[in-house]
Formats: structure tokens, sequence, C-alpha cells
């Protein structure tokens, strides 16, 4: 999506799809619904509209059929909306960035804990120095090159 007219026209079908479950689709099924991405073809012929909710798998699925369910009137306010000769099709895809996430923050709490243990071990020490790392030399100190070299 390079072209930054699709982005604006994608953008727009992101506000316009949030709204309309925000304040008109009025189906039981719908959860705690969020619109976190809308990408469009070049052409503008498909929209991909990425979702999450919050809540359990059973709530994610009733979200799901009820954004299904939905399509069609969600197609011709985004095609009233917007304007244009193409109106897109929409596909809702659900997002699985938050899942990755929560995933990520797990492995990084695991290594931390275990991190932690290592550190608290008695009699624990460091195999080389305990900064390793070389320090810029400072004017006026002389290296053990320069006593080599004498």
């Amino acid at each position: 999506m390079a072209n930054p007219r699709v982005r604006r026209v994608a953008d727009r079908i992101k506000v316009v799809v949030a709204e309309m479950l925000e304040r008109r689709i009025k189906d039981p099924r719908l959860g705690f619904v969020t619109i976190t991405d809308v990408r469009l073809t070049g052409d503008g012929q498909q929209a991909t509209i990425f979702w999450t909710v919050l809540g359990t798998d059973e709530e994610a699925a009733g979200t799901a059929a009820a954004l299904e369910s939905a399509k069609g009137v969600l197609r011709s306010e985004v095609s009233r909306q917007l304007g244009t000769r193409i109106v897109p099709t929409l596909t809702f895809v659900r997002d699985a960035l938050p899942e990755e996430a929560r995933h990520l923050d797990e492995v990084l709490a695991r290594a931390k804990a275990l991190d932690d243990e290592v550190a608290a071990r008695r009699g624990a020490a460091y195999a080389g120095d305990e900064d390793p790392y070389k320090k810029p030399r400072e004017v006026g100190e002389e290296s053990d090159e320069d006593d080599d070299e004498s």
C-alpha cells in the first residue's frame, strides 16, 4: 500500500467500519471489538479488515459470526461514505498481534526469572572481569604498549 491515496481510503474504511460497529450494528454476539488495521489492495477491490476482541475464544467466535453477518450492511455504508466507483469487498481477519505480544511478554518474564535465579546464586563469580568492555584511554594515561617500546 505504497500509494498515499490507497492509504487514505483504507484509513477512511477503518473509521467507517468502527463507527458502524459502535453505533448501528446491534448484534448481541458482537463483543468488545476493536478494528486494528485495514489493508486495501492497490486497485481498491479488496479490503482486509483486522480486528481483535476482548474476551474468550467463544466470544471471539461469536464476534466473527456477527461480523460476517453484518458484512453487507457495512459494505453498503462504506460505499455510501466513500463515494467511489469501486466498492471494495470486505474480508474480516482476526488480528493475532495481541496473542503474539502476550506470548513474547511471557517469554521475557521467564528469561528475567532465570536471570534473577542465576544472579541470586551464592558464590557466583564472573568468568572474566566484571566489566569486559574496553574503556577509552584518558589523556596522559600510558598504555602497556608504550612500556614495551622503551
